[in-house]
């Protein structure tokens, strides 16, 4: 494992997409900083009248473009050059924050969802105009993202609003986002709307105190098929139909299968050939080791001279993993499925649960066979797989004993492999809230993983020792001197060079587009 050198970070400091820049965003300032040779390629400057605190930094789809989300306007700017810049003023109501900003089915498309789901905003800078649609399904932030999905292709909107009690599904059309249909769907409350990988599918979903219903639409919106739980109630679960209904739904990187998780043990797989129920995922409370599943227990040991040594063993007995802690009001305890999350292959699914926050469950997902667990001591709070790379997955804890702590998995490792930020950072702790994420998409160079907190940020590389088989530090870009380069000083930044990056969809050039929103309250 390989360490690069620690940089300064911020609260706003986060990776592109296509894993070749770092942008950190200062007090008036954005540094994009290159991976490959961890060099400052361009500064963007935030003008004065852009005051208060910064919501949200994002980079576009395409790693060409920066978000700067405040409360009284939201600024897009080109990340490697000064070649484009917009400015979206008023996007809420004064003295309120958006429940959501965020890049639409294109670089130039900015979705904004009001405070109290009042309206969701579609801000096109290609021609300065804004599509406004009243009274979204989306009105918290933890459910903005579902109440909409962009349809693979075309980039189609579908969108879920609820009018006079009603629920509705619209589809927008791109880039003008004019209505091409929309239906009341067969629900009383509708959860959630997604559009499969392919586009083929649109799935809509009830509420879970409404019980089970998931909704299988066509692309041009006739309803194909109603699932309304599964098709044999267990035994052992007599009143299984009268419980809660849906709590998560993820479909597979191909499009072929659809898990459908709700509040017991158990998850529904779809084959989406015919949107049929197939296969069903039982999580059992007991595990029994075999030849072909692996079981793996955290074991943290002290030292006398560092931090605590985390170590995983391979158990061979039987094992039950630790439920969660029974809550003090006498309530009844957690359950349902937290996340469902596919491999970039689609052949593996990790799980996790409520009812046992410290497990993750590794299944086969063409045969429904259980493949690995992992049994940690602290609570699991994130889970993702590398985007590229097949069967990796990147595991992170809860608790100040997993502080700056990561681990990565896959199935020819022995356990989990611990990653340690904490000895690369100032004084060796983390400094506020942390965050770490894969970086890069070429499956062809070794898993990298990108770590910042308040202060610092470092990137580390699985790989084997082998310098040239690092994405950063290429000395020779330096010693010759890349264009896209620049100097950096301790006292000032020096202006980059422009650069052509090549047209943006709907660019605007030097002038940018200023949007400025003068919509009306409807109730």
């Amino acid at each position: 494992m390989r360490f690069s050198q620690t940089l300064k970070s911020s609260g706003h400091c986060l990776p592109s997409p296509d894993g070749k820049h770092i942008a950190t965003l200062f007090s008036s300032i954005i540094n994009v900083r290159a991976v490959r040779a961890l060099e400052v390629v361009h500064v963007v400057t935030l003008p004065p009248d852009f005051t208060g605190p910064v919501l949200s930094l994002q980079w576009s789809p395409s790693s060409r473009l920066l978000l700067v989300a405040g409360a009284k306007q939201i600024r897009v700017l080109s990340a490697l050059d000064h070649s484009f810049h917009a400015t979206i003023k008023n996007p809420v109501a004064p003295g309120t924050k958006p429940a959501y900003v965020g890049f639409g089915a294109s670089d130039t498309e900015i979705c904004v969802i009001s405070a109290f789901g009042l309206k969701f905003a579609v801000h096109d800078l290609a021609s300065s105009k804004t599509t406004e649609i009243g009274s979204p399904k989306s009105s918290s932030v933890a459910a903005a993202s579902g109440g909409f999905s962009f349809r693979p292709g075309t980039r189609h909107l579908a969108l879920l609003t609820r009018t006079a009690g009603k629920d509705m599904i619209s589809i927008h059309d791109f880039p003008k986002r004019d209505v091409l249909k929309s239906w009341a769907p067969d629900t009383v409350d509708a959860q959630g709307v997604t559009w499969s990988p392919d586009g083929r599918w649109l799935v809509v979903w009830e509420s879970a105190a409404l019980g089970h219903k998931v909704i299988f639409y066509t692309a041009d919106g006739h309803c194909f098929k109603t699932w309304l739980g599964p098709a044999m109630t267990p035994s052992d679960s007599k009143d299984y139909a009268l419980g809660a209904g849906v709590k998560s739904i993820q479909f597979s990187a191909d499009a072929r299968h659809l898990a459908v998780g709700d509040w017991s043990r158990r998850i529904c797989m779809f084959n989406m050939a015919s949107a049929t129920e197939t296969l069903r995922l039982q999580h059992p409370g007991s595990i029994v080791p075999k030849d072909t599943l692996q079981v793996w227990q955290e074991q943290i040991g002290i030292s006398q001279t560092g931090p605590p040594i985390h170590t995983f063993i391979r158990t061979t007995q039987v094992v039950s993993p630790t439920p969660a802690p029974r809550p003090q009001d006498s309530s009844d305890p957690p359950t349902g499925c937290v996340s469902i999350l596919f491999d970039p292959s689609s052949a593996l699914l990790a799980t996790r649960f409520e009812e046992f926050p410290g497990t993750v469950w590794i299944w086969d997902a063409q045969v429904a066979e259980l493949r690995a667990v992992l049994l940690f001591h602290g609570n699991i709070s994130n889970l993702s797989w590398h985007p590229s790379i097949q069967e990796t997955l990147l595991i992170r804890c809860e608790g100040d004993q997993y502080s700056g702590l990561v681990f990565v998995w896959d199935p020819l490792s022995e356990g989990p492999q611990l990653v340690d930020f904490t000895q690369r950072l100032p004084d060796k702790r983390v400094a506020g809230k942390w965050r770490a994420s894969w970086i890069g998409v070429d499956s062809s160079s070794p898993p990298s993983l990108f770590f910042s907190d308040a202060q610092s940020y470092v990137l580390a590389s699985l790989s084997d020792p082998n310098p040239d088989s690092l994405p950063w530090g290429d000395r020779e870009i330096i010693e010759q001197g890349d264009p896209m380069i620049r100097e950096e000083s301790p006292l000032e930044l020096v202006p980059a060079p422009e650069a052509d990056l090549g047209g943006l969809d709907g660019e605007e050039g030097d002038d940018g587009s200023e949007l400025e929103d003068t919509f009306l309250y409807k109730q």
